[in-house]
């Protein structure tokens, strides 16, 4: 085949994937996991059921799929953002910033999707990504001498992705900017020291 028509092919492929899983995540949000069946997902995609079997076995498969995106884009956010600075102490918070602000939108999923969605390996290669990228920062900004350097490197972006977490539960961006506030004053040197 042409090669025009292989990406032809795969385009369409993929816009049917990305419409498959809009439209589950939209009725699950909806109705809830539970309620939500294969047949309600192919006729508001406009697709038959039998295509949408060929893309995803279950509901659940195609909530995990649109996760598993969703954890993708945000992945590749907090790296651009990491990309923004030069200066390694600046590329730090403004990460940390991101994610807080990542996570306190993280709780918002509909219903109980919030414990099914983070947990299984999709989950588990993305906080290893997360914690290379983190760990990579703060080494950065130890060597820069912008940050404290009496701790690991990889224990202080442990301390500061389990301190930010807790963004989930605050109610707006500011409680979270003051969130950050107080992790990232927790990673500077010790004056005294």
């Amino acid at each position: 085949m042409p090669k025009l028509w292989n990406e032809t092919i795969a385009g369409h492929r993929e816009t049917v994937r990305e419409t498959i899983m809009d439209t589950a995540w939209r009725l699950v949000g909806e109705r809830g996991l539970s309620a939500v069946t294969m047949s309600q997902i192919a006729e508001q995609a406009g697709i038959g059921r039998a295509t949408l079997y060929k893309y995803f076995p279950d509901v659940e498969a195609i909530v995990i799929a649109w996760h598993e995106r969703q954890i993708g884009a945000h992945l590749a956010r907090l790296a651009a953002i990491r990309d923004e600075h030069t200066d390694p102490g600046a590329a730090l918070r403004a990460v940390l910033t991101g994610y807080a602000h990542l996570s306190r939108h993280r709780g918002a999923h509909p219903g109980d999707l919030t414990s099914f969605l983070h947990r299984g390996a999709h989950t588990d290669t993305a906080q290893q990504h997360l914690r290379a990228l983190v760990t990579h920062l703060v080494a950065d900004a130890a060597a820069a001498g912008a940050i404290r350097t009496d701790t690991a490197p990889d224990e202080l972006a442990t301390y500061a992705l389990h301190a930010l977490a807790a963004a989930a539960d605050l109610p707006d961006d500011a409680a979270v900017n003051r969130l950050v506030g107080l992790v990232t004053a927790g990673l500077l040197p010790d004056p005294g020291a």
